[in-house]
């Protein structure tokens, strides 16, 4: 399990590098001004779009796997609690 701190800016991208079912993938995390609020988008090493979506909290007693339908063992969940993503490989 990874945790990265989310410290988002509505003035700069937020970026981190999850390994996802093994394979280590580019994430965006980008504000949406007509939102507003936060997506993130997964792109592979060649620049090719995974997955884009909203950044959908998840509280302490419920995960919410933002990764849902993409990815088969991986999952990625961001707790509102701690303002960080949770990243299972």
């Amino acid at each position: 399990m990874t945790t990265i701190l989310f410290n988002p800016s509505p003035l700069a991208n937020f970026q981190f590098n999850p390994t996802l079912d093994g394979v280590t993938y580019v994430c965006i995390c980008t504000w949406n001004a007509a939102g507003p609020r936060y997506f993130f988008s997964i792109y592979d090493t060649f620049g090719n779009l995974i997955v884009s979506r909203p950044i959908i909290g998840s509280p302490d007693n419920y995960d919410i796997n933002l990764l849902f339908g993409y990815f088969t063992k991986s999952t990625m969940v961001y707790r509102v609690s701690s303002s960080s993503f949770i990243i299972t490989p």
